[in-house]
């Protein structure tokens, strides 16, 4: 425990120094200014009780039992080994202090927020959502968020009065809908209302799986244990997985889906796939049709061993839904050069526009309706089986294609990498995007320009 507090403290100083160094360094001038042109970025300063103080409480979290160590590296986690240069075993709910990390090195940074396109909140929104999810505020849910609401208002107003917060962005690094329960729900049920509240309508929310219909949200990737520091790591492991051996046609690994449940598309996925290992046969050059994973109770959260080699042998990988739409297997899957199988739209299709093209799904996924599968008998491997090996080669260096897209370097890498968009690249820009395309459409509602 004392090891752990240490190093805490010693990343906490280090991210003080990297933000102080950040503002410093990145002054307007005149290659900056052609170069970041409606690319500002204002990061707000707020209390450290909103992020800082967060961070050192981390073995106090509910339902764990000490969270500290998933802090290690600015977020990334510990090593998987001692040697690694590239792994970690990174917890998903980590994203806001990676994303924090990585907003330091943002090539247009600005101390003055009146030169700003955008302004980022280094909110920790999910591990100051454990205190009424699981914590002594449970019945108080539906205050969460306004104790920053109130900061933004009373400290330089005219940052947020600017644009009312239309510039305003912040990550949260759990689904849309754990922050969405109805302001007046009595008694409370799941979930927080921070994205419920009328004061944040306006600040775009970058959570890891948004809802289908708020304009307010976006999703983003799940972090993955990948955070390659340099070009020659990140290529060395796409070639490795481009030379992997496909030995088994499918895999899925995942929970859920016992006996005892009702019908459902994983109780389908495990029924099919444990009959397919009982009578294994060969087909057209695997070894094995399916093989399962049984991440049940949380057991390959943070030990990416357990799943990667078995989606480094399989030519496809089955990303079924959950407790909800979307899946951080999807992106592990795509690291590991592992065609996704999806079964319904929500799971990525409608989801990670800005990563992965929503036109271009045919060409590195496969789409099987749940529907069919659970009511109607539709065999999943007779589907992949029928799929023309030439084809599975050309989805497979699609995947390829896409892995820089999906997963977020290391802080501090390489200039080489940093040549190539990764996914908190690909995010800013979308951000950025987003928010000019929505201040436009407020000045043609208002018939006044907006400052832009």
């Amino acid at each position: 425990m004392a090891s752990s507090t240490y190093r805490i403290q010693t990343m906490l100083v280090c991210l003080v120094i990297c933000l102080n160094d950040a503002v410093a360094d990145v002054e307007p001038n005149s290659e900056g200014e052609k170069r970041c042109d409606k690319r500002w970025i204002h990061i707000r300063k707020i209390p450290p009780r909103f992020n800082l103080d967060l961070l050192s409480k981390c073995s106090e979290y509910p339902l764990f039992d000490d969270f500290c160590p998933y802090l290690a590296n600015h977020g990334l986690g510990q090593k998987t080994h001692n040697h690694s240069n590239s792994w970690y075993r990174t917890d998903p709910s980590t994203l806001e202090l990676i994303f924090h990390r990585r907003m330091l090195e943002y090539p247009c940074l600005t101390h003055d927020p009146s030169l700003a396109d955008a302004i980022f909140l280094p909110y920790y929104a999910s591990l100051d959502a454990l205190r009424y999810l699981y914590g002594p505020d449970y019945n108080s849910s539906s205050d969460h968020g306004l104790e920053l609401f109130e900061f933004l208002q009373d400290d330089s107003p005219e940052i947020w009065a600017r644009r009312m917060g239309h510039d305003h962005f912040l990550v949260m690094a759990r689904p849309a809908w754990d922050f969405t329960q109805p302001l007046h729900n009595d008694p409370p049920l799941w979930g927080t209302s921070f994205l419920e509240l009328p004061e944040f309508y306006n600040v775009t929310a970058l959570t890891l799986e948004s809802r289908a219909w708020p304009w307010q949200e976006h999703a983003v990737p799940y972090p993955t244990s990948f955070h390659p520091p340099n070009l020659g790591l990140l290529e060395s492991w796409v070639q490795r997985v481009r030379r992997s051996k496909r030995s088994n046609l499918a895999m899925f690994a995942g929970g859920g889906g016992s006996s005892t449940g009702g019908p459902n598309v994983r109780r389908s996925i495990r029924m099919e796939c444990e009959y397919a290992t009982a009578n294994a046969t060969g087909v057209d050059g695997y070894e094995s049709l399916c093989e399962f994973v049984d991440c049940s109770n949380g057991v390959c959260e943070h030990d990416p061993l357990r799943f990667m080699r078995p989606m480094l042998k399989s030519s496809f990988c089955l990303q079924p839904p959950g407790d909800t739409p979307t899946r951080r297997s999807t992106f592990d899957g795509i690291v590991a050069g592992c065609i996704p199988v999806f079964f319904e739209d929500l799971s990525a299709k409608a989801q990670y526009g800005w990563h992965l093209s929503e036109n271009e799904f045919e060409s590195f996924s496969v789409f099987i309706p749940k529907e069919d599968v659970v009511f109607k008998g539709l065999k999943i491997l007779d589907v992949l089986k029928r799929i023309p090996r030439a084809r599975v080669r050309r989805m497979r260096e699609k995947v390829l294609e896409l892995i820089p897209r999906v997963v977020y370097r290391k802080h501090n890498s390489s200039p080489g990498l940093r040549m190539k968009k990764d996914a908190f690249d690909i995010t800013v820009d979308g951000t950025l995007e987003k928010i000019q395309s929505r201040l436009q459409e407020l000045s043609l509602i208002h018939s006044q320009p907006l400052i832009l």
